[in-house]
């Protein structure tokens, strides 16, 4: 790989980064919003790394002669490597397999001055960057995935608001089922929100939110199982209004964090679909 070609790789990396940090909403596939500054920064450098390497390059002049004295030592080499292949008087001919253990040593060292020829697929996720935005995380991750382990409250609940549907986060409603004493949960109807994944061969369906700690890379999930209705396509994004579905012993770890849903509304995929937030509001 030839070094307008290294300078152009840097460029177009640089800029990708910009184009899906600045003017798109793409980089939250990636990472999460806060690192967006980072983002910004690495594309600036890169771009000014390849920008730099540009100028510096075009400002370069060869000395007078250079070229003619490179070829002239080409020559010089060949014409020597021909004197070496003549046979000397040598006993058992051993100019010429001197001889040919230079060309040897010629051809080794020819084998190592190019880039391999892979490096060429560095292109392949820079020009991503500007012209594909890879499809979002969703059921087919979630269904592979384990759930995230929901944090011990320290706390004491607080009370849950008079209002119903109550709006709770899946996070939220899996902690108040398996750990809220006071059951404040029971009989209560709360509204979740989420994206479809299939259970598995029985039919059901879990409402589910893909969580980013940092990035892509060291995504969660977390599901609620929902009951009383045939499962809609996957990851198709639901505000499901229900109630505790009793399985096991609510208030600890036996009960199941589940939903018997008695509303299902379709909902636009929020920006930053990677987080457990409060409801949508359904359209």
């Amino acid at each position: 790989m030839r070094r307008p070609v290294q300078t152009l790789l840097l460029a177009l990396t640089g800029s990708g980064l910009l184009h899906v940090a600045l003017f798109t909403d793409t980089y939250l596939r990636y990472v999460k919003a806060g690192l967006r500054p980072l983002l910004i920064v690495s594309g600036v450098v890169l771009l000014l790394l390849g920008l730099a390497a540009a100028v510096t390059r075009g400002g370069r002049r060869p000395a007078s002669g250079d070229g003619d004295g490179e070829e002239h030592a080409r020559g010089n080499g060949r014409v020597l490597a021909a004197d070496h292949a003549q046979p000397h008087d040598h006993p058992h001919g051993q100019g010429d397999a001197h001889g040919h253990d230079h060309g040897q040593g010629d051809a080794h060292g020819h084998d190592h001055t190019g880039t391999p020829r892979i490096a060429w697929l560095l292109f392949l996720p820079a020009f991503s960057l500007l012209c594909y935005a890879p499809p979002a995380l969703g059921a087919y991750t979630a269904a592979r995935a384990n759930n995230k382990p929901v944090a011990v409250q320290k706390k004491e609940f607080a009370p849950l608001p008079g209002t119903s549907p109550v709006p709770l986060t899946l996070t939220d409603f899996t902690r108040r089922v398996q750990q809220d004493r006071s059951r404040a949960v029971q009989g209560r109807t709360v509204r979740l929100t989420g994206f479809v994944t299939p259970a598995g061969d029985d039919g059901g369906w879990y409402l589910t939110r893909i969580i980013f700690s940092c990035c892509a890379a060291d995504s969660q999930t977390v599901k609620v199982r929902v009951y009383g209705r045939e499962a809609p396509p996957a990851d198709t994004w639901l505000a499901v209004t229900g109630t505790w579905h009793p399985h096991g012993s609510l208030g600890t770890r036996s009960a199941e964090p589940a939903l018997d849903v008695r509303d299902a509304r379709p909902v636009a995929q929020p920006v930053n679909a990677y987080t457990d937030d409060l409801p949508l509001t359904p359209s």
